[in-house]
């Protein structure tokens, strides 16, 4: 017998791969240019923001290892 799965009721999502949801405040003018910056990039706007916040704890930990 198949196995049926269920779809998102939106359609088709990105896959998740293990990410969890984060939701957090920002300026509108930021947010749209996000928005435009990742469908110039044909990404998911989440992808352009996860790989910001990863370049900027990668900052922050050389910051803070050569504060010790």
């Amino acid at each position: 017998m198949a196995i049926k799965t269920k779809l998102p009721k939106r359609g088709m999502r990105t896959p998740t791969a293990g990410r969890v949801q984060f939701l957090t405040m920002m300026d509108a003018e930021v947010v749209a240019g996000i928005k435009d910056a990742a469908e110039e990039e044909r990404r998911p706007a989440w992808d352009v923001m996860e790989e910001a916040a990863r370049e900027w704890l990668k900052r922050r930990a050389k910051k803070s290892a050569s504060k010790k």
